[in-house]
This record gives C-alpha cells, structure tokens and sequence, in this order.
C-alpha cells in the first residue's frame, strides 16, 4: 500500500503549555483515517502543521511526490471582496495556479510555455472546473456566486471553503471539522459524497455516526501517545474499552508489588550487607509507572437540578416573520413537565429564532409565550458566550458562583467543580486567551450548569466539544431531573437525548414527530417512497387506456411507443451526435492556444453546459429507449 502521508515525531508547546510530543502515524492511498483526542490537545494545530500552516517544534512531515493535498480549516477565512466564486479558486488549488498559468501564457504569446500550460489543464481536468465549483456550491444552498464573502454568515463561509476544497479533487483530503455548521440533510449528501470518492483523508470530527459510515481507521491520541485502531467508530469504542481495563488492571498489579517493594526499600540492610542494585533499579522504573499511570479523566457532571413544577410552558398562535420569510405561523405548543425535546430542520427554518423567542431575546410578531414560575432556564447558545481574554478561568466561575451543589447533596468550591470539567488547579489560573475552542465551550457549559437550571435549552451543543465530553453531556442529560430542549444537527447526539422531536420544515411549518431522529428519517424515506408510487400511480391513471390481449406475449406490460415519443427518440438519435461533436470542437479550440481570454471563458462556459446537456438527453434516451418502438 502506498504511503500517502508520513509524520515523524512531532512535537508543539506554546511556552510551558506542550500539546503533543513525538507523535508519529502515516496515511496510505484509500485510508479514511479518524483523528481522536480530547479538547486541548492539539488536534487543529496537528492539522495546521501537517498542512503546512504552522511550524512544528520538532520533526517532521512526509508527503508522498506529486500528492494533491487538499485542506478544509475549522474556522476559514477569506480575503474581503472576493465573490463567493472567486473564493473556490483558492491560490494554494493545484488546478487555480494551473488555470492562472494558462491565462499567463495566452497574454504572453509563448508557444512553449502554452503549451506545458495546456497539458496541465488536461492532466488536471480543469476546462470545466468554474461549472464544477457552481454544482458544487448550489448542492451546498449557495446559489449566489457573485455575493461578497464578507456579506455570508459564518456557515456559509465553512460550506464555501469546503466546496473548494472538494472541486480540487485531491489524493489526499484534510478535514477539520467539516460537518461543523452543515444541517442534517448536507451532512448526509458529504457523507455519501465522501464515500463513493476515491480521495484518501485525514480528518477531526466530533459526528460520531460520520466517523462511523466514512472512516476505515481510527487515530487517537491519548495522555501524549498514539493509538490506532483498523476499523470504524464502533470498532474503536470496544477496542478503547479493552484497553483501558488492561492498562487498569495493569495499573493495580503495579501498585500492588510497589507497596511490596516499597517496604523492602526502608529496610535498612543487614550488616556488611547492601541491597540489590538490579532490584533497586527496578523500583525506581516500577515507581515512575505507577506515579506516570492515571485513571480516566472525563468530564464530571453531577449539578443539582432545581425544583420545577407542573407548569412550564404554554405557547399560543405564536407568529414570526422577516420580511417575506416566515418562521412561525400561528403555533402553538404545551411543553410536558421532563420533557426531552429535540429540534431539527433545515438551515434558516428559524429553529434558534424559536428559542431566543422562548428565553425572551427576540419579540415574536403576534401570540404569547407563558412561561411556569418555578422554571429556571439553562442556556447554551450557539454563539457561545463572550469571555473576556484577559480573565483567569477560575474568575469566570467565581463571578457566577463560589460554591456549587451536585445532586447528592454535596457542595463544591468554584476551583473543585472546575476540576469535574477537566480544568486543573494549575490550568484555572491561566488567562482565557490561552484556552482551545473546545476548551472554551467546556468552559462555557460549566457557567450554564452552575446555577443549578431545571430547563437546559442546548443550541448546537455538539460544536467544538470533544467526544468524550459528548458522551459525559448524553449521560448527564438522559438522567437529567427536568426538562430538556436541544437543538443540533448531529445524529448520535440527537438519537441519545430526545426522545421526540419539533421538526422545522420552513415557511411557518412544524410538525411534532414521536420518537427520536433515526426513527424520523426511516419515517421520512418511508414517506417519501409512498409519495413516488402515488405519483406513478397519477401518471399511469392519466395515460390512454390500452385493449388487453386474450393471449399474453413475453413483452406484455411494455407499452408502445407513442408518435410524440418516436419523434422525440429519432430527435435525441440526432442531437447527441452534435453536442459531442460541438463539444470536442470547443476542446480543439480550447488546445489552440489562440483563443483570447474573453474566447476561452466562453468556450469553457459553453463546454460545461454541453457536458450538462448531453448527460440529459443521454438519460432521456436511455429511458425511451426502454419502450416498445
């Protein structure tokens, strides 16, 4: 198997803080490698050094010759002014600096250099690749390829980025969080697009049913070392399982025999006698392990729930509008006392408009909003909350709350509950400035738990929290004593906490659905193929009636050809031909290399819409051509 990607011992600190060191791992051809390590550690820093973005402190990075590499960061950014077009003709494109090398050799009229540049236009099929990046983008809901970058929202500029990166077709892909930001409909399409392409990856993802259906290996980095696991998801979750008993159990052997020989060490040695240097040495090996071995260390979350009565909420005929877009329309909904409500829906169907209504951020149009006394709300949004940098972690909490009750009854001083959230004493004086994203939303989920809520709404949860703190997070909010609404658009989450849902399905409409998200979609698809056979049915209902033959022939049940369709058939017969043979015509001209820019463009336009032509009618006449002529 070809190696693709080889990382040699690498090493990153920034000042006392040391993320990872030596940590080695390769990526060979067709390997979908999942990349798996607790916030804080490094894995988008990992993934900037590998892409050449930062500098390593240490060792090095490998790629096979040749390799197209492509990139998708966690947070992209682009220049101000650039079109949402020009944005996927990203510079570090292997197929843009080819396209760019081109227009470079018509302007200069270089018969040698144009003609290098013409067969790195054809090795890298890029005539068509201003239609791909369209195709692209339009599956991804942008449709708008002349608007300013500066002008999108933040989810758009991860969509955008991402079908930059996807349209460069690259031997071997790098993705940071790339369901980040895409609703469940979109995540499903990247999903399936990625499975059926040949591209090798390398990714960070906290969707752990994506790591399930997309990956074939899982990489975790664990306590500074490197474990890999040669199967998906659920693989890897009873493979870690197995060897965290066998380190623990390792763990107590160890600890057992150090008490033995610890003892034997205060000893003092008989007369004219000395203790055994091989043994001693031993022991001191033996005590590094047992100082150097640890439990697992995740996330505690044990806060106390308030009480909360019968009454939480009732809405009634709530409406909500911007301009032409409607987001609420006469709606009207009783929330039950522990009620675990899931919200889902497209992008821009108005699900986070809904809840800043409930928490009284937004005004709805028309309708009422009452609200129980006792509930006392917990709200995660999806902005996150806005912390000063200049702050020491451990004054965040203590601004909110000195003292903290779990739920046995017990009560924590800000500094010990921290440490439930895997913030140690010597981490809780560090300025926030210096902590990950991942480590600023489990921060940001400490401050929502400490005051003790009894109704946790969660706007997209899942965003930047590691796995690990998911799976503590589903725990907490399945044995949650209240109410819960969470919206998000990853799968397992969903399917783990709630147990029906609010489904957003645009223009005002809602519908309730009894049971959890993988129900939903089988219910969907279900609904979905009904829809088709009633639509088959229309069409045959509609069509003239035929006499039925006393004697059956093998073909019966293909119907004939109407006079509409032949001419139809004989058009297609016709057609064809001549967009290939256009099409091949513009592909000479294009190799010319005496077209104008203006002549190219055009040409090039014009080749993406034959393409688009003749897979059309191609299809049409496959299908006539099924029919009895």
């Amino acid at each position: 198997m070809v190696t693709y990607l080889q990382v040699e011992s690498l090493a990153k600190s920034f000042g006392e803080r040391e993320l990872f060191r030596d940590i080695s791992f390769s990526v060979a051809e067709n390997q979908r490698v999942g990349l798996i390590a607790r916030n804080g550690t490094g894995k988008s820093t990992l993934m900037e050094i590998i892409a050449g973005r930062q500098q390593s402190d240490a060792g090095e990075v490998v790629f096979k010759r040749d390799l197209k590499v492509g990139y998708l960061e966690q947070n992209p950014g682009f220049r101000p002014g650039q079109t949402v077009l020009e944005a996927c003709f990203r510079e570090e494109n292997e197929t843009v600096r080819a396209i760019a090398r081109y227009e470079r050799s018509l302007a200069e009229n270089d018969p040698q250099t144009m003609q290098e540049a013409i067969s790195e236009m054809d090795r890298l099929k890029a005539w068509d690749y201003e239609q791909r990046c369209k195709q692209i983008l339009s599956r991804l809901r942008i449709e708008d390829f002349s608007q300013p970058v500066e002008q999108l929202s933040g989810g758009q500029i991860k969509r955008v980025a991402l079908a930059g990166v996807l349209i460069g077709e690259p031997d071997l892909l790098l993705l940071d969080e790339p369901t980040n930001h895409l609703d469940l409909e979109m995540t499903g399409w990247l999903e399936e697009y990625l499975s059926r392409s040949k591209m090798s990856l390398l990714m960070v993802t906290h969707d752990r049913y994506f790591l399930d259906r997309v990956c074939s290996d899982i990489l975790e980095i664990d306590d500074g070392k490197v474990y890999t696991y040669k199967g998906n998801y659920s693989y890897y979750l009873a493979k870690r399982q197995e060897r965290i008993d066998a380190a623990a159990a390792q763990l107590d052997k160890d600890r057992n025999i150090y008490r033995r020989e610890l003892e034997w060490m205060r000893r003092q040695p008989q007369a004219r006698a000395g203790k055994a240097q091989y043994r001693i040495d031993a022991f001191h090996e033996l005590k590094e392990r047992v100082q150097g071995g640890r439990s697992e260390g995740n996330v505690r979350i044990e806060v106390k729930s308030s009480y909360i009565g019968k009454k939480i909420f009732e809405i009634k005929d709530l409406c909500k509008r911007f301009g032409e877009l409607c987001i609420l329309d006469h709606f009207s909904y009783a929330f039950a006392r522990y009620e675990k409500l899931g919200i889902i829906g497209e992008n821009g169907t108005g699900k986070s408009t809904f809840i800043k209504m409930l928490m009284g951020l937004e005004s709805p149009d028309s309708g009422t909003i009452d609200i129980g006394t006792t509930v006392r709300f917990g709200y995660y949004s999806q902005e996150g909350l806005a912390f000063d940098d200049s702050m020491k972690v451990i004054d965040v909490v203590t601004r909110i709350a000195e003292e903290i009750t779990l739920s046995g009854g017990r009560r924590l001083s800000a500094s010990q509950f921290l440490q439930h959230f895997l913030f140690p004493p010597e981490v809780q004086y560090n300025y926030v400035a210096k902590l990950s994203g991942g480590e600023r939303r489990r921060l940001y989920l400490c401050t929502v738990l400490i005051g003790n809520p009894n109704f946790l709404i969660l706007d997209e949860p899942t965003n930047d929290l590691d796995i690990m703190t998911l799976n503590i997070l589903e725990e907490y909010l399945q044995e949650f004593d209240g109410c819960v609404m969470v919206v998000s658009h990853d799968r397992y989450f969903m399917d783990k906490v709630a147990d029906h849902l609010l489904v957003f399905q645009g223009g005002g409409q809602i519908k309730e659905f009894p049971g959890n998200y993988s129900r939903y979609l089988e219910w969907k698809k279900a609904q979905e193929a009904e829809e088709r056979a009633r639509e088959t049915e229309r069409q045959t209902a509609n069509k003239p009636a035929t006499s039925v033959r006393r004697n059956p022939t093998p073909t019966e049940g293909r119907r004939k050809m109407t006079f509409k369709e032949k001419r139809e058939f004989e058009a297609l017969d016709r057609e064809i031909p001549q967009l290939e043979e256009e099409k091949r015509t513009l592909e000479e001209r294009i190799s010319s290399g005496t077209l104008s820019i203006e002549e190219l463009n055009a040409d090039s336009t014009r080749i993406g819409e034959l393409i688009t032509l003749i897979d059309e009618k191609s299809m049409r006449w496959l299908e006539l051509s099924e029919i009895e002529g």
